[in-house]
């Protein structure tokens, strides 16, 4: 669905991008990780065709962004990091100037207003709106027009959990119906729970790219917490799973009837980004 080669961007005398490869299957939802100013959001600005590349090719569904603008614009849905409703129009109004600038069912309005618990503000001037109810109304805009490939730029930004976690089940189900995604995210769960593959983003190159699953069993060191009841007391344990005494004491506790949990201890998104780079996700 995506293909990005040797993509390069500079600032001046800074370098935003410096030759980053990536392919983005039809179907997958890919997310860009890394700390501000790594070069997430020039990123996507040149994938949707808003930003000039320096170098590199950029390909969607096979066609160039650039030269095949027209084409793609009705086929791409984009989720700005920024604010640019009208404030002074109603959530009705903003969505219908974007259902007759790309031609989408005034209905979609209704059906994804719903879908993010939005339905009851359709009449209400943006401006009267949270910080993360107009993220709401910034993602259902992107999907009026039942694009093919979604970008996301920190889209749960400033909503709380439930809230939150009514938007990754609406993107769960668009997946499965076959919506790509790319996303950029500071959520190191929302990441973990959504993506089927990340790449991590340091000073404009990619310095790892696998599922999540894959990433945290690569940077695990074998060791597991295991909560076991002695004395009618629970104590924690950390141990190396491949050793023979750890084999040998989790068997005799289960048989004893004192092992309460075992869980292994895979680092999280973060630590593996900061094992990787020497910088913390901001």
């Amino acid at each position: 669905m995506i293909s990005v080669e040797n993509l390069k961007k500079s600032y001046g005398q800074k370098i935003a991008l410096n030759g980053i490869d990536f392919n983005i299957e039809r179907g997958e939802i890919f997310s860009l990780l890394g700390p501000n100013g790594a070069g997430k959001t020039s990123t996507i600005k040149i994938l949707t065709g808003q930003l000039i590349p320096d170098e590199g090719i950029v390909k969607i569904m096979g066609r160039d962004v650039f030269s095949s603008r027209n084409f793609l614009r009705p086929r791409m849905g984009v989720m700005p990091e920024e604010n640019n409703l009208y404030e002074r129009l109603t959530v009705r109004n903003n969505l219908k100037f974007f259902c007759r600038l790309y031609e989408a069912d005034f209905e979609n309005m209704e059906k994804y207003l719903e879908a993010v618990g939005m339905l009851s503000e359709i009449d209400t001037p943006v401006k009267k709106l949270s910080r993360g109810m107009k993220q709401k109304i910034l993602l259902v805009r992107s999907l009026l027009h039942e694009p093919e490939v979604l970008f996301l730029d920190e889209p749960t930004s400033g909503l709380d959990p439930a809230s939150a976690a009514s938007i990754h089940r609406l993107l769960e189900k668009l997946n499965e119906e076959g919506l790509t995604i790319l996303l950029t995210s500071h959520d190191m769960e929302e990441v973990d729970r959504l993506s089927d593959r990340i790449a991590f983003l340091h000073d404009g190159s990619i310095s790892a790219l696998d599922h999540p699953t894959s990433l945290k069993l690569n940077h695990a060191e074998g060791q597991v917490d295991v909560l076991v009841r002695i004395n009618g007391d629970l104590q924690e344990k950390r141990m190396d799973i491949n050793s023979d005494s750890a084999a040998e004491d989790i068997s005799r506790w289960i048989k004893e009837g004192k092992l309460a949990s075992i869980h292994s201890c895979e680092p999280s998104l973060a630590e593996i980004f900061v094992d990787i780079t020497g910088s913390e996700l901001k």
